[in-house]
C-alpha cells in the first residue's frame, strides 16, 4: 500500500511524466494527455463535438450494458399531469409555462443508480427523478435526481464515478451499495465529490418513499422569452407530502422483508387514490447574479441556497395513473436531457454538455436503433413532421416523394413538398457569447470543493449530523485500505473538525490525519441554509402516512376503531397486523381481518405503530419474536407508539417498559388520547429518543 496519489483538481498539465508503459490510451492506442476535461471553447465554454477522447469514453460506457441500463436499472414509472398555476411568460415563452390551468400530460419516472434490476429499492443511493412533459411543443424532458449537485463536474469523469460505485469487475460485488474500496478510493481522490458525499450519506439517500423525497433538475438552464431575453433557472420539485426518510437499521430490515417496498408504496397510494404531488418551483437569476455568486453557477456540484434565491412555485405535479405494463412503459422510457422545447435552452455546464450529447447514444443502443421515438410511450402527443424515415424497427414513415428538403414540390406538381423550418416558431438556441482557445482544463470558478459541503452539514439538525457521522463511519469500516480511511478523514477535516474527529473516532484512529491539499481554501462563514434539512421541512400532519395497528384476541373494539377512524380522517393509511392473517375476535365479538400476519408487517413497514391487545393476549405473545420484535423495533426506530396498559407483559418483554417516553401514547382512555397519538404522528418520529439511548 502506498500514501502516493494524486487528486483530480480538474487540471492534468500538473502531472509528471509517465514511462511508456504508463501512459493511459484510447482504444486506438492514442496516448491522452488529459483525462479529466471535456474539450471546450475556453475554460468556461461549451464541450466541443470534435473531442475524440471524451466520445470515444462515453461511446463506450453507453454500449457496455446490454439491454439493462448502465445506471437508474432499477425504476419504477407512473402517468400523471403537470398543472400550470402560474404563468411566466416573463421568463419563458414556452407553451407549458404560458397558461395557466392547461394540464400537460406526464411520465414520471423514479429509480436508484447503483443497482441492477434486481437490487433492493432502500439501498443507500441518489434516486432518480425524471419526468417526460408531452406538451404542446413536443418532449421536454427534465430529468434529475432527489439531490440537487452531482459526485462530478465533468461529463468526461461519468464512466470513472459509475465503475468505482458498481461492482468490481473481478468479484462482481458488492451490489448496490458503496460501502467499499473501489468508490471510496474515487472518491477521496476527486475533492470535487465532498459536496455530494455530504448529500449522499445523509438520510435523503434512505427515502421513506418516493413520495417523500424532493426532486431537482441540478444544472443550471436557461429560460428565454418571447422577445429572446435570457434568465439562468434552476429546477425544483417540492413534495406535497413533505420530507420522509428513515434510518439505516430500518433501511436494512425493510430490505430483507420486502425489496420491492418503494415500488409497493407507490402503487398502493395511487391505486387507492392517494395521489402523490409534487409542486414544480424555479430558481430564476440574471447574469449579474451570476456573476456576483460566490461560486460557478455553471458547477453541478454547487447549489444556491434558496435563502439567496427563493423557490417560486409555478405549478402542481399529480401522479395518478399506474403503467397498464410495466416493460412497455417503465423499461421502455427513454429520457433525453437534449429534450427541450423553445424557451428552455441549455447553458454551458460542462456536465450537462456531456449528458446532452450521452443519453441519445445511450437509446440508440438500449431501445434497438433510432426510432425509439415511435414507441408509445417515448412518442410527443402533439403533431410530428420530418423527413426522417426507415431505420430499425420505423412504426411510420412520411408519405410522398420528397424525402429530402429543400424540395421543390408542392402546389402544382401533385406532390406534397413536406414541413419546412419556422424561424417565429422553432427552437432558437440563446446566442451567448462563445469564444476562447481549445483547452482541456477545469475552470478556475470550479476549485472551491468544500465550502458548500460544509454549509450543507452545518445546517442539518444534531439528529442529522449524527446519522451523517454514523453512515460515514459505516461506509468507510466497509474500506480494506487504511490510507483510504484516513485519505477521507482528511478532507472532512476541511468540513467540520468535529465531524472528522467523530468518523476518526467510530473507525478507531489514534490521531487525526493531516487535511487532503486544498485547490482553494474553503469559505467557513457561509449561513446555514434551513431548506437543506428534511428535519427541519417536516409536513406537520400525517397525510400519506401508514399506521400499523397490531391487534390480538380480545383487543379493544373501541380503542382499534378510534385509531383508524382518527388516522384516515388525518389522511393516512391504515393496516391491521394479528398473529394470523385471519384477524383477531375483538373485545366486541367481531372478527377483524387482518391486512399483514405479524412476521410479514413488522414495524419498520409503517410511519407510526399502535399495539392493542387484551391482558391475556398480551401474556400469550409475549415471548413471541415477531410481536418483540415489532415493539423493540419501533421504539429503535424512535417511532411514535400507541398502547394499551394490558400490553404491559408484551412491552416487559420487548424491553422498553421501562423506556417508555412522550413518544409513547395512551390511547385506551378514548377519542381525546387517540387524537393527541395523530397529532404527535404529524412530527413522524420522536427524535428525542435517539438522545437519550446515546446519553
Amino acid at each position: 500500500m502506498t500514501d502516493d496519489f494524486e487528486l483530480s483538481d480538474g487540471g492534468a498539465n500538473h502531472q509528471k511524466p509517465r514511462g511508456d508503459d504508463d501512459v493511459m490510451t484510447t482504444a486506438q492506442g492514442h496516448p491522452i494527455a488529459d483525462d479529466q476535461n471535456w474539450l471546450t471553447a475556453g475554460p468556461r465554454g461549451p464541450q466541443l463535438l470534435e473531442d475524440h477522447i471524451a466520445r470515444e469514453k462515453i461511446f463506450h460506457f453507453d454500449h457496455e450494458r446490454i439491454p439493462e441500463r448502465v445506471v437508474h436499472a432499477r425504476g419504477y414509472g407512473i402517468h400523471g399531469h403537470f398543472e400550470l398555476k402560474k404563468a411566466i411568460p416573463q421568463y419563458s415563452r414556452a407553451a407549458v409555462f404560458n397558461e395557466e390551468g392547461v394540464k400537460t400530460p406526464t411520465f414520471t419516472r423514479f429509480s436508484t443508480v447503483a443497482g441492477n434490476k434486481g437490487s433492493p429499492d432502500l439501498a443507500r443511493d441518489v434516486r432518480g427523478f425524471a419526468t417526460k412533459f408531452y406538451t404542446q411543443e413536443g418532449n421536454w424532458d427534465l430529468v434529475g435526481n432527489n439531490i440537487p449537485v452531482f459526485f462530478i463536474q465533468d461529463a468526461i469523469k461519468f464512466p470513472d464515478l459509475i465503475h468505482a460505485v458498481k461492482p468490481a469487475p473481478d468479484r462482481g460485488f458488492p451490489q448496490a451499495q458503496s460501502a467499499h474500496d473501489n468508490f471510496w478510493d474515487f472518491i477521496t481522490l476527486t475533492p470535487e465529490a465532498m459536496h455530494m458525499v455530504m448529500w449522499q450519506m445523509s438520510d435523503r439517500t434512505i427515502p421513506r418513499s418516493f413520495r417523500f423525497m424532493e426532486g431537482f433538475g441540478v444544472h443550471t438552464f436557461r429560460l428565454v422569452n418571447a422577445e429572446g431575453k435570457s434568465h439562468f433557472v434552476k429546477f425544483h420539485w417540492k413534495p406535497k407530502q413533505g420530507l420522509q426518510s428513515v434510518v439505516w437499521n430500518e433501511a436494512l430490515k425493510v430490505n430483507g422483508m420486502d425489496p420491492d417496498f418503494h415500488r409497493r408504496d407507490m402503487w398502493d397510494a395511487v391505486d387507492a387514490g392517494d395521489f402523490p404531488q409534487w409542486d414544480l418551483g424555479i430558481q430564476v437569476f440574471d447574469e449579474e447574479f451570476a456573476e456576483s455568486f460566490e461560486f460557478d453557477v455553471l458547477d453541478a456540484t454547487k447549489i444556491i441556497p434558496e435563502e439567496q434565491i427563493p423557490v417560486e412555485i409555478i405549478g402542481t405535479l399529480t401522479l395518478d395513473a399506474n403503467v397498464d405494463n410495466f416493460f412497455a412503459e417503465t423499461e421502455q422510457v427513454a429520457f433525453c436531457t437534449q429534450n427541450i422545447v423553445p424557451g428552455i435552452d441549455h447553458s454551458d455546464d460542462p456536465l450537462l454538455q456531456g449528458r446532452n450529447f450521452s443519453y441519445l447514444d445511450t437509446q440508440l443502443k438500449r431501445l434497438g436503433g433510432p426510432n425509439f421515438t415511435h414507441l408509445p410511450i417515448n412518442a410527443p402527443k402533439c403533431p410530428v413532421r420530418h423527413f426522417q424515415q426507415d431505420g430499425h424497427m420505423a412504426m411510420s414513415n412520411p408519405k410522398g416523394r420528397a424525402n429530402y428538403e429543400p424540395n421543390s414540390w408542392g402546389e402544382g406538381t401533385g406532390e406534397e413538398r413536406g414541413p419546412r423550418a419556422c424561424p417565429m416558431n422553432g427552437f432558437q438556441s440563446y446566442p451567448a457569447q462563445v469564444s476562447g482557445p481549445k483547452v482541456r482544463v477545469r475552470s478556475e470558478t470550479f476549485a472551491d470543493h468544500y465550502s458548500q459541503a460544509r454549509q450543507f452539514y452545518i445546517s442539518q439538525t444534531p439528529v442529522e449530523q449524527t446519522h451523517m457521522a454514523n453512515a460515514l463511519t459505516f461506509e468507510l469500516s466497509k474500506v480494506e485500505r487504511m490510507d483510504i480511511r484516513k485519505r477521507m478523514v482528511g478532507h472532512l477535516r476541511h468540513i467540520d473538525d468535529g465531524l472528522a474527529q467523530e468518523v476518526a473516532d467510530g473507525l478507531g484512529l489514534t490521531e487525526l490525519p493531516d487535511k487532503v491539499p486544498a485547490a482553494r481554501d474553503p469559505i467557513t462563514d457561509l449561513p446555514e441554509s434551513p431548506a437543506l434539512s428534511i428535519i427541519k421541512n417536516g409536513p406537520g400532519n400525517f397525510k400519506g402516512r401508514k399506521l400499523g395497528i397490531y391487534i390480538a384476541e380480545g383487543a379493544d373494539a373501541d380503542v382499534v376503531k378510534g385509531l383508524k377512524d382518527a388516522a384516515t380522517a388525518a389522511g393516512g393509511m391504515v393496516e391491521i397486523v394479528a398473529p394470523h392473517v385471519a384477524g383477531a375476535k375483538l373485545s366486541d365479538g367481531k372478527m377483524m381481518e387482518a391486512d399483514e400476519k405479524i412476521d410479514g408487517g413488522p414495524s419498520v413497514t409503517y410511519d407510526a405503530v399502535a399495539v392493542v391487545m387484551s391482558d391475556a393476549s398480551a401474556k400469550r405473545y409475549n415471548t413471541d419474536k415477531p410481536s418483540i420484535d415489532f415493539v423493540n423495533d419501533a421504539f429503535a426506530h424512535a417511532k411514535f407508539v400507541a398502547y394499551v396498559p394490558a400490553v404491559k407483559p408484551l412491552f416487559e418483554t420487548a424491553g422498553v417498559w421501562n423506556w417508555m417516553d412522550d413518544g409513547f401514547v395512551d390511547v385506551s382512555s378514548g377519542k381525546d388520547a387517540v387524537s393527541d397519538f395523530i397529532e404527535k404522528c404529524g412530527k413522524l418520529r420522536f427524535w428525542d429518543r435517539e438522545s437519550v439511548k446515546q446519553d
